[in-house]
């Protein structure tokens, strides 16, 4: 059976997932380590990528290339762009986008991704529907939305804004995007879930360490979930 892949930028993104892998077994493909076994009896195989999107592509090509898995899920935190949005609230991605790819002066839209023409990628719908059951089942304040994904911790009013009125976008990170790319040139379904960690404005360097493990626990319970019942 093939797996299904879990990729978390950072260590408490996924180690309470590797932590619940029964019959475990590691291996380093491309210097990243891939932990494989069972959750609820079905084939999972998890790794921690790093920060960054050159990091989230390595690893999700990696992972599809060596792995075949049925679906790949990004699991993380992220930053509100939107007021609504508290800190542990969760966002079920629709579809992501990379903002800083820009090739405007071109007369290209912002977030256009050059050989393949898109801005946005969609994410897989059974696997978001499962998501957000499961979170509206936890009592865990949950919306769709769209992720945006650059090379920066944004952490300025003026950047949120920005990327609010561009994409429409609700959460920002690091990741996401670059996964999403990845999974889509190979034709594999993905899902990215975002716990808010922080504000993606001034406060984000006072919110993050404080809301990081929080948020990252969310995260996990609901790709728990989605293991169980995807």
């Amino acid at each position: 059976m093939r797996p299904i892949g879990i990729i978390g930028a950072m260590d408490p993104e996924v180690e309470g997932l590797i932590a619940r892998l029964d019959n475990r077994t590691e291996e380093v493909v491309a210097g990243i380590k891939f932990h494989t076994g069972t959750i609820f009896s079905k084939p999972v195989v998890i790794a921690r990528c790093g920060v960054g999107k050159v990091f989230a592509s390595m690893c999700a090509t990696a992972m599809i290339i060596r792995y075949q898995p049925i679906l790949v899920v990004n699991t993380g935190v992220g930053g509100a762009l939107s007021e609504s949005l508290a800190c542990a609230d969760t966002v079920v991605a629709t579809r992501l986008v990379q903002h800083d790819m820009d090739t405007s002066p071109l007369g290209d839209p912002v977030g256009l991704i050059s050989g393949i023409n898109r801005v946005f990628f969609d994410t897989d719908e059974r696997a978001s529907n499962i998501v957000v059951e499961a979170a509206e089942s936890f009592g865990i304040p949950v919306r769709r939305g769209i992720v945006a994904t650059g090379d920066r911790f944004v952490a300025d009013s003026e950047t949120r804004e920005r990327l609010r009125t561009l994409f429409g976008a609700d959460v920002c990170e690091m990741e996401g995007g670059a996964i999403a790319q990845a999974a889509f040139v190979s034709g594999t379904p993905f899902a990215v879930v975002r716990a808010i960690s922080d504000s993606a404005n001034g406060s984000s360097v006072l919110d993050y360490p404080a809301f990081l493990k929080i948020a990252a626990a969310s995260s996990e319970r609901l790709t728990l979930a989605l293991i169980e019942k995807y």
